[in-house]
């Protein structure tokens, strides 16, 4: 079969190219021609020489960044964070799905699934505020308490009650679309292996772990991964939107440190030196995750 050169595969298929074309020059603009500007992590940056004048600084960005105790910090924030999303919020969609799985009045079961759906239409930035009118001294959450004869209590403003506020707020917002993630996978399960099951005399909880949950695995690994690849980043607009110099200790974060030092303290090569380590060791993560996965015999994510 004679092969197409590339003007005539163009021609043929313009509809196609030109349906592309957008996002690549998206990418093209937005995402790999500022790649160069990760050179300024090895400079010392200058506005006004700008990129490509400022003198080179070598690995003295680096050295400032480990030696900051507020970068330690914000490491070890990050880390917190990040892996009690995974321990908490991780398992609550798959457990979620499952138990819509096994409804069997569609009409409640499509509408606890949109309910469920709808926080995440939500910014971040509407979704704190909403948190902040509830939990603030004159919210809801402190009215009830106060009719109990129970002293307010600042949610926000306390480092340990806002670890817990982060960890739920993320589920609340994020479980409804990695559960329909879910729910598309197990849609996809031959529902002849129930039957076969139910045939064996295999119960509904045999059939959740012998069926359901092998059917779903390669999607749960994908997303674990996802999880793994981003554990370097604790979701900066969430922690923005929420967070203030009160709970600095516990909920200053990578992407939060990065940001002040770079745009509000405008050093930007210290910055830039920091978002470089974040994202190299969040690659590294990817990587290894992702090959282990597939050691054990997972599709992996690629």
């Amino acid at each position: 079969m004679k092969q197409l050169t590339l003007g005539k595969d163009l021609k043929r298929h313009y509809q196609l190219y030109l349906l592309v074309l957008p996002m690549t020059l998206f990418f093209i603009l937005f995402v790999y021609t500022p790649m160069y500007g990760i050179t300024i992590a090895f400079k010392d940056y200058s506005f006004i020489q700008g990129v490509f004048g400022s003198p080179w600084a070598g690995l003295d960005n680096f050295k400032q960044v480990f030696g900051n105790i507020f970068f330690v910090r914000a490491l070890e924030n990050t880390l917190i964070i990040s892996l009690g999303k995974i321990v908490f919020g991780f398992p609550f969609p798959i457990i979620l799905a499952l138990l819509l799985n096994e409804l069997r009045v569609r009409w409640f079961k499509g509408l606890f699934q949109n309910v469920m759906f709808i926080p995440y239409f939500l910014s971040w930035v509407v979704f704190a505020g909403i948190i902040e009118n509830l939990l603030n001294a004159s919210g809801l959450v402190n009215g009830i308490m106060a009719t109990a004869g129970r002293e307010p209590i600042g949610f926000m403003a306390d480092s340990h009650w806002f670890l817990g506020i982060v960890f739920v707020s993320d589920i609340i917002r994020g479980a409804g679309w990695e559960c329909v993630i879910y729910l598309a996978a197990l849609s996809a399960i031959d529902p002849s292996l129930y039957e076969a099951a139910q045939v064996d005399g295999a119960g509904r909880w045999k059939q959740a772990l012998h069926i359901t949950l092998p059917g779903i695995m390669n999607t749960v690994v994908v997303l674990l991964i996802l999880r793994v690849g981003y554990l370097m980043f604790a979701g900066f607009e969430q922690i923005f939107a929420m967070y203030s110099p009160i709970v600095y200790d516990s909920a200053d974060i990578l992407d939060t440190f990065v940001y002040r030092m770079g745009i509000e303290q405008g050093n930007f090569s210290f910055a830039a030196a920091a978002g470089l380590f974040q994202g190299i060791v969040g690659l590294t993560l990817l990587l290894a995750v992702n090959k282990i996965a597939k050691k054990l015999g997972s599709a992996g994510l690629f």
